[in-house]
This record gives structure tokens, sequence and C-alpha cells, in this order.
């Protein structure tokens, strides 16, 4: 009986902490923004591609033009750090969130625009494109 009445503690596990670069996190930061776009939320989808995330360390500082994109990104926060902290494999990422009246909105508006920033942040994108013979459908 007495053996029964002690607690269980469960032993804290580690949670992976691993190094990625800015290029991989822009690559699931635009990941998820697409997913976004495909569910149905295009205000967070175009709230995610206004401007692009800066990394610093594990802090990601992002700039929003006004309270009210700010607001609305905060309320969706904790699926964006889930799926980055998931894929790529560091709980310790955080976001901050800067307002910057000044900032001009850098979202793109066809596929060309749309290939050409990806070509930016990935330059391998060009080559399998080009190894594939791939084109752009408008």
């Amino acid at each position: 009986m007495e053996a029964s009445s002690k607690s269980y503690v469960k032993p804290s596990s580690v949670l992976p902490t691993e190094e990625f670069t800015e290029t991989e996190m822009l690559l699931h930061w635009n990941k998820y923004a697409e997913r976004l776009g495909q569910k149905g939320f295009k205000i967070m989808e175009s709230i995610l591609l206004i401007n692009d995330p800066v990394l610093d360390g594990t802090r990601i500082l992002y700039e929003l033009p006004n309270e009210g994109s700010k607001l609305e990104f905060e309320s969706q926060i904790n699926g964006l750090l889930g799926h980055l902290k998931g894929h790529l494999h560091n709980h310790d990422i955080t976001i901050e969130v800067i307002v910057n009246e000044k900032v001009e909105a850098k979202r793109s508006y066809n596929n060309q625009d749309r290939y050409n920033r990806f070509v930016e942040i990935n330059p391998n994108i060009e080559l399998l494109r080009s190894t594939f013979g791939l084109d752009l459908k408008d």
C-alpha cells in the first residue's frame, strides 16, 4: 500500500536544439504561409509574406507595418512557432515582432515574382528548373 501512494515523477525530456540557418528558417516560414493560404487563411498568409524575418541566434525578428497586423500575427503565433520548432528541430526559437510604420509591403504578385524570391532564398532551385526543363505557369 505504501508503494502505491508514492507519486510518480516523470523525467523531463531534453528538447532538441539543433542549429539552423536563416535560409532554412525562411524556407519553413514560407512553406507555413503557403499552407495557410491553401487552407483559406489568406490574411495570415499575407501578413507572413509582408516582410522577410531576420534571424538573430534563435530569435526571429519580424517587422510589421502596423499594430493591427501585429495583433493578428500574435493571435496566430503559436502555430507558426510550433511549425518552426518542429521542422528546424530547435525548441529555443522565439519570435519578436517590431512595428515599423515605414515598412513597405514586399508581396509577390505573380508566379515569376514568387519564383525569383525562392531563387534568392535557395539558388539551387534554378539548377533544378534548368536540369529538368521546367517552366513557370501563370
